[in-house]
């Protein structure tokens, strides 16, 4: 593992600058964080050339990410209501690359739309999986589902439950770390790209975890047994802005970035 030339960049709640002229937005709602420490050894490998597990006082994290995908749009047209509106679970690690941008890797993000996960596979190289997922909230808890059909391992699955709490008014270091990330990193066309990304601060909640019944992180190439996680949280979720890979964040005075009360409202299945 080679010496970073440069210092990782500031652990920031908030972007380090805004996405102008965006190609890529969306909206991300619904989340549950869950999160592992592991030690940066056991997934040196498992990241794309030119990036070294990002650390926290000596560890770093593996991510079960699930969340409703909302209105996935390009350039300045708007969101596709039904092909960019869709469950999705991500495995994910922490990265830093040579110029000091933190980021995430992506071992796998199931998806439940076809459509969007072959030209995700296709056209960025993306692991996007199709799988059979649901959402549903019932009281005070929310249920994801995933069962993978395509590519494989067929059969993958996981089913989270959690309840979220109460709001997180000053969220720790360790917290801004694994939700606060501003882009991520991806081998694809024999070379790393960077894709940085912007929205408003997370909302953040505590969240008790009443189920946790997977296997995509064995699936991802993750030790088997990861134990329980050391940190679940929840979020109702932020407006996003993609701009272009390898594309460094700027000053963009005339876009207005979407406060969390601009995300619409949670749906309870799909």
């Amino acid at each position: 593992m080679s010496v970073l030339p440069a210092p990782p960049e500031p652990i920031s709640a908030d972007p380090p600058g805004s996405t102008c002229r965006a190609f890529l937005t969306q909206s991300w709602l619904d989340l549950a964080f869950l999160h592992w420490a592991v030690d940066p050894t056991d997934v040196s490998q498992l990241l794309p050339t030119g990036t070294v597990p990002d650390t926290l006082d000596g560890a770093t994290y593996v991510g079960l990410v699930p969340f409703r995908m909302h209105r996935v749009g390009w350039f300045r047209l708007p969101g596709v209501p039904y092909l960019g509106t869709f469950p999705e679970t991500n495995i994910r690690l922490y990265t830093v690359d040579a110029q000091g941008r933190r980021g995430v890797v992506f071992r796998s993000l199931d998806a439940s739309r076809l459509i969007p996960v072959a030209i995700a596979r296709t056209v960025f190289q993306l692991p996007y999986l199709w799988s059979r997922m649901t959402i549903h909230r019932s009281r005070d808890t929310i249920t994801y589902t995933s069962a993978r059909r395509w590519p494989g391992p067929r059969g993958a699955y996981s089913r989270i439950t959690v309840r979220p709490g109460e709001r997180i008014h000053q969220p720790t270091e360790l917290e801004h770390f694994l939700t606060a990330r501003w882009g991520m990193h991806n081998y694809a066309f024999g070379r790393t790209a960077y894709l940085p990304n912007t929205h408003p601060r997370w909302p953040l909640h505590r969240a008790e975890l009443i189920e946790c019944d997977e296997d995509l992180t064995l699936a991802a190439g993750l030790p088997r047994s990861l134990g329980a996680p050391v940190s679940v949280l929840y979020s109702p979720g932020v407006a996003v802005r993609f701009g272009r890979p390898n594309a460094s964040a700027g000053a963009c005075a005339d876009r207005r970035v979407q406060e969390p009360g601009d995300v619409p409202p949670s749906a309870s299945k799909r």
